[in-house]
């Protein structure tokens, strides 16, 4: 038996190395030396987009950033989460993180923004055609099982360092939720509706807007949810490649082991993530 087994594992050691890593570094070259002008078109693009509303967040006095964030707050989720974001946003502003706050939510609203934009047509276009949903169901697992970091080595040779490659790479890792649920939404309409609409004449495009997306807005949502908080990650994340906002503070805070600064960074995070939590999730309901 023990020979059987040395057989086994001399024959598999023979097998010549699959260079995949060889594959890779290729592919990059290839498409980094003909995609290089295209790129580097989109990189100014969003780059003008990015730091233009960052300029604007924080041009805007914090106590009326803070008031309208409050207003929305209270007309969209109520009174306790109204008390909850203007208790949050002040401590912000008292610890001295509301310039990087305003960064890191400006990267987010750009990358969130895109998600929606990209993902919520591919998610109807998976749950209108089969075939679509056979191809795109393997990409999206295989997106949102590669590890986080992974992401940030491709962004590098395409679109530099900076804030850029952040919310390309935030696209990137909090995009399937978008699509997923959206196709889920879609699929759970009830059939009977549908073809209630289909006898009065609607065309696709009604039936869509006027029946199909209003009854899956609570699962969108879900998605829309979900890309937010994982866009939070991913832009702390992706201080490694240059990015600033409360992901940097954090970054040099775990470089020179200063646990107070770092500390407040997280706490600065946490507060953003859950009024945009409370938000989002009454937008769903």
């Amino acid at each position: 038996m023990s020979n059987f087994f040395g057989l086994i594992s001399e024959w598999f050691e023979s097998i010549p190395r699959i260079p995949l890593a060889e594959w890779t570094d290729t592919m990059i070259a290839f498409l980094t030396l003909h995609l290089r002008g295209t790129t580097r078109a989109i990189s100014e693009v969003l780059q003008t987009y990015i730091v233009g509303l960052q300029d604007l967040l924080t041009i805007i006095p914090p106590l009326l950033l803070i008031l309208l964030i409050v207003i929305i707050a209270w007309r969209v989720a109520g009174k306790s989460v109204a008390l909850l974001s203007a208790l949050g946003l002040l401590f912000i502003l008292n610890i001295e993180l509301w310039d990087v706050t305003m960064q890191t939510l400006a990267m987010l609203i750009i990358a969130v923004f895109l998600c929606v934009l990209i993902g919520l047509p591919l998610g109807i276009l998976a749950a209108k055609n089969h075939t679509v949903h056979r191809i795109i169901t393997p990409i999206l697992d295989f997106m949102q099982t590669l590890p986080a970091f992974v992401y940030l080595l491709p962004a590098i040779p395409f679109f530099g360092l900076g804030v850029v490659p952040a919310v390309i790479t935030t696209l990137i890792f909090a995009m399937p939720p978008v699509i997923r649920l959206t196709n889920l939404g879609i699929k759970q309409v009830p059939h009977d509706l549908m073809e209630l609409g289909e006898s009065f004449g609607s065309t696709f495009f009604q039936i869509l807007f006027r029946i199909e997306l209003p009854l899956a807005k609570s699962t969108i949502f879900a998605g829309i949810n979900q890309c937010i908080m994982l866009s939070l990650s991913m832009v702390v994340i992706a201080a490694m490649i240059g990015a600033k906002g409360l992901g940097g503070i954090v970054w040099s805070a775990i470089q020179t082991l200063n646990m107070g600064m770092g500390f407040e960074a997280g706490v600065a995070l946490v507060i953003l993530a859950i009024i945009l939590d409370r938000i989002t999730q009454s937008f769903g309901r």
